[in-house]
């Protein structure tokens, strides 16, 4: 079998706060293949833009990162240089951000910040570059594309800047996509149309994916792979399939029964819900981080739960087997 594109072993971030260390990302470790999409997956604030991020090198100036081990095609991350780094990113690693209008710089054109990615690492004449960016911005359902060069931010809506950042990432034709929440401003049909885009331009360039969501129903559509995260740590992972099928950590129960199942799910039936909030991750955090929710919580939970194993990436952090 291939080595993986990208390796995640033992990644940490760290962030002083006025009451101590905020821990928002906590021994996190994965792999990623070509061609593959693994979908990180949890409800917010549990450390999933954190990771993206660490991966880019590009926290907050105040965060620390700590990590075992982080490489891409064979390619030591957390050695690289300024220089090296910058390289990288948008060219063979490109992330699709959160919220774009503050990826996005209001000062200029949408044709700017587009042409520039690809003359800065391609080399390319600004007319090849505007006619990639044209022929993007269409691939994105974007009417008029050229005539969109010249706007600025803000004057496209939210969907219409959510595209434009999603063109920006693929300019390059990167290797690996790291996509923060990519369809959370657009509405259900062009959600439908951007994901369908996204697995198409996959297949193509055979490019692998990180997909960020906390959206099952999107994960459930588009992943090979899931990690479930809460409190900053991977609590499960596993193959799409396996993890909807028989979920094993009791968040990810937690996490499912919230969803309404169409032909099971009575109308006007109560969903499911997970009782009691997720703790500090201020100082250091001892045993498992949800056992204060969990129904099947024991004694022995206040110590450091084991990583369960079934299976060849099947994997869950608790002391209840399968």
């Amino acid at each position: 079998m291939d080595a993986p594109l990208l390796e995640v072993e033992g990644l940490s971030v760290d962030l002083p706060v006025p009451a101590g260390l905020l821990r928002t990302v906590r021994d996190v470790s994965f792999t990623v293949r070509r061609g593959e999409t693994l979908c990180l997956v949890g409800e917010s604030g549990c450390g999933k833009s954190m990771t993206a991020l660490a991966l880019l090198d590009l926290l907050p100036r105040r965060a620390v990162r700590g990590v075992r081990a982080l490489r891409f095609a064979g390619r030591d991350l957390d050695r690289l240089g300024e220089s090296a780094m910058n390289a990288l990113r948008g060219d063979r690693i490109a992330m699709i951000f959160q919220e774009p209008m503050t990826a996005l710089n209001p000062a200029y054109t949408i044709g700017n910040q587009l042409v520039e990615v690809h003359r800065r690492h391609r080399k390319s004449a600004a007319s090849a570059a505007r006619e990639r960016a044209v022929h993007l911005l269409e691939k994105v359902g974007i009417a008029g594309a050229a005539r969109r060069l010249g706007q600025y931010p803000h004057q496209l809506s939210g969907g219409l800047r959510q595209r434009v950042m999603i063109a920006m990432a693929l300019m390059c034709g990167p290797d690996l996509l790291v996509a923060d929440e990519p369809t959370t401003a657009l509405d259900v049909t062009i959600q439908a149309q951007i994901l369908r885009l996204l697995a198409g331009l996959q297949r193509e360039l055979d490019m692998a994916m990180i997909l960020i969501s906390h959206d099952l129903g999107v994960v459930a559509r588009v992943a090979d792979r899931v990690a479930v995260m809460y409190a900053g740590q991977i609590v499960e992972t596993g193959t799409a399939a396996e993890l909807f099928a028989a979920p094993a950590h009791p968040y990810t129960r937690g996490l499912l029964a919230c969803i309404p199942v169409p032909g099971r799910t009575k109308p006007g039936a109560e969903l499911g819900a997970i009782p009691g909030i997720v703790p500090s991750l201020v100082g250091d955090l001892v045993g498992c981080s949800f056992r204060e929710r969990c129904a099947h919580a024991q004694t022995i939970c206040a110590a450091d739960p084991p990583v369960r194993t079934a299976a060849a990436g099947r994997s869950w952090r608790c002391v209840l087997a399968a």
